[in-house]
């Protein structure tokens, strides 16, 4: 009971300072990364100091509501996604001591990043205005397209480790990283994740054709939440990310959470890069996309996994 006990009040811990180092670390790469692609000069000590003031301004800010709205799920919707954000970290080993040890992790964390589509959802359909409400339609649409390319790419990259526990994944990287031995996994991966955190060029529910979707109608302490909870996601999927194909806490020299962070950070900077860079696609041309190309390239992925996977057994 003891042991118990102790694990949860360190995972907990852990978690809670990881989602919030990486909130901070998200919103500052955003304004360095966006500031060096628009070819605007940049000041490190407003880039740190900068997320600290934006927050600042929007817990001075009113908070703007609309007629007839539901105030409750209004309310419960950005806890609900941090939540989901935490509770999907819970599963990813960020240093060999802090790994909680559970035997279906790829599959705990496909379902909680499945349940973001509640989350985004309630928030459009709260605010009882119409482009919310789209918005939180379009991330339906969105989340049915790219959930089956996530949760097969993890699959694929858990055959070799033989074990769907995110640990035994990372430790049975110590010869070779699955990015390298599965090359087609953190691309798709990556999409995936782009899409399940609304970024960039999946951005689609707070498209600028919706006056920002689901959050046209969010200002104050509410759009600070949310932001903060998506930024959570974010965190959550590339700290994922990096312990299935980039080898979690493993590298030379330095110690494993030093690595994890290095290595989540480098994720992270890749779909911010890819917000700044790419314009928002066509939701009915991601869906097609997704359908007709990604999934069945995931599919195949999975197969030439399990084959591999087989064979090295075999031998």
């Amino acid at each position: 009971m003891t042991d118990w006990l102790v694990m949860v009040v360190v995972t907990t811990t852990s978690v809670g300072l990881a989602l919030t180092l990486g909130i901070y670390g998200t919103v500052v790469l955003d304004r360095v990364i966006g500031r060096s692609i628009a070819g605007e000069p940049l000041r490190l000590t407003r880039a740190l100091v900068g997320p600290f003031q934006h927050a600042a301004l929007l817990l001075l800010q009113q908070r703007s509501d609309t007629e007839r709205s539901d105030s409750a799920t209004w309310a419960v919707a950005p806890a609900l996604l941090g939540a989901l954000a935490a509770a999907a970290l819970a599963v990813v080993p960020l240093t060999p001591a802090v790994a909680l040890e559970v035997s279906s992790g790829i599959v705990y964390f496909g379902a909680t990043m499945a349940m973001v589509m509640v989350a985004v959802f309630l928030n459009g359909w709260s605010a009882n205005s119409t482009f919310p409400l789209i918005g939180g339609y379009r991330f339906v649409a969105q989340a049915l397209s790219f959930e089956m390319p996530l949760v097969l790419v993890l699959i694929a990259a858990a055959l070799p480790a033989e074990s769907l526990n995110v640990a035994d994944i990372v430790r049975s990287q110590d010869t070779l990283w699955n990015v390298v031995r599965q090359p087609l996994g953190l691309p798709l991966y990556l999409i995936a994740a782009l899409g399940v955190s609304f970024l960039g060029p999946l951005g689609l529910p707070d498209g600028i054709d919706l006056a920002g979707g689901t959050v046209a109608e969010l200002s104050g302490t509410a759009l600070l939440l949310w932001r903060a909870a998506q930024a959570a996601v974010l965190v959550a999927v590339s700290a994922m990310g990096a312990a299935v194909f980039l080898g979690g806490w493993l590298g030379p020299w330095l110690p494993g959470s030093v690595w994890m962070a290095l290595k989540t950070l480098l994720l992270i900077a890749l779909m911010v890069v890819a917000k700044h860079l790419f314009g928002r696609v066509r939701l009915e041309r991601f869906v097609v996309v997704s359908w007709v190309v990604l999934i069945p390239v995931a599919l195949v992925h999975v197969f030439l996994s399990g084959i591999l996977a087989l064979r090295r057994i075999g031998s």
